[in-house]
């Protein structure tokens, strides 16, 4: 075989390879910045007839992550849903990019002026010294900040109740997820309720036997790389084959909806696994 021939052949197979590594590159930077939009539904017989129809956005796990400048892209995402209530579940701030409360609080406001917006600390925020200025002026933006309390939502005549807890990580007298829980029922026994809980690995041991009518969670990232049949590759907690990662669970006789997330923590990524926006519909029986 003459040179310019095998020559040819070696351009031809690095450029080749070449081709290749751009497109995983493209997939890689895909994976991890385009901004995906799921749709569920959660059907009750409890749930008052005028909730039918009711629509929340669940936004969970941003780790400061940007989708357009100033998040105008995730912004108008959630503003083209029309949401009733915004729910953010937690680790707005990332403690290893030592995230600004300024990229929490932009963010809120903004979020505040679409619908009723309501947030729940994550694991990362206790990272932060300033957890009470970070509440205090998420308030102050419009945000309702549910520290171990409940609510009340109305919606056509009719109105549910959502509680919130903070992270585990928060303050050691902190009031439990079952005081709370006891302190709900005593009060209404009867009324269908939400609950706000960020870690979605305490829901099969914990926050399933409260009694809430639906537990939402994040925290899980969808198992970060997420393979055919299985629930997601590594926990955040660094264990094989997690579950509770993504979508709809029972145990106990109760359900949670964990949402994969938005951002990627320190220097984690996501592979098959884009980053979601939740649009969770209501439905009567």
């Amino acid at each position: 075989m003459s040179k310019p021939r095998r020559a040819r052949r070696r351009s031809h197979r690095l450029g080749k390879f070449l081709l290749f590594c751009a497109l995983c590159a493209v997939f890689f930077w895909w994976s991890n910045h385009s901004l995906q939009t799921e749709r569920a539904a959660f059907t009750s017989s409890r749930l008052p007839a005028g909730f039918d129809g009711c629509t929340i956005v669940q936004l969970s796990d941003l780790h400061g992550a940007e989708f357009g400048e100033n998040n105008e892209t995730l912004i108008r995402r959630v503003r083209e849903t029309g949401p009733d209530y915004i729910f953010l579940t937690g680790d707005l701030l990332d403690r290893y990019r030592q995230t600004p409360r300024s990229y929490a609080v932009s963010l809120g406001a903004a979020l505040a002026e679409i619908a009723p917006t309501y947030f729940v600390t994550g694991n990362h925020e206790w990272a932060f010294p300033d957890i009470r200025e970070l509440k205090r002026e998420l308030r102050d933006a419009g945000v309702t900040v549910l520290s171990n309390e409940y609510v009340s939502l109305s919606r056509d005549g009719d109105h549910i109740l959502l509680a919130g807890i903070d992270d585990p990580n928060g303050f050691a007298d902190q009031k439990t997820p079952e005081e709370l829980a006891r302190e709900l029922r005593e009060a209404e026994p009867e009324a269908f309720w939400l609950l706000l809980a960020h870690r979605n690995n305490y829901f099969e041991k914990e926050y399933s036997f409260l009694g809430a009518d639906l537990v939402i969670c994040g925290h899980g990232h969808g198992g970060l790389i997420r393979l055919p049949f299985t629930d997601g590759l590594v926990s955040v907690e660094r264990s094989l084959f997690p579950s509770y990662t993504a979508g709809f669970y029972e145990a106990n006789g109760r359900k949670v909806f964990v949402s994969r997330g938005l951002g990627n923590s320190g220097r984690t990524f996501r592979l098959f696994n884009r980053p979601e926006m939740v649009v969770l519909t209501l439905h009567c029986q």
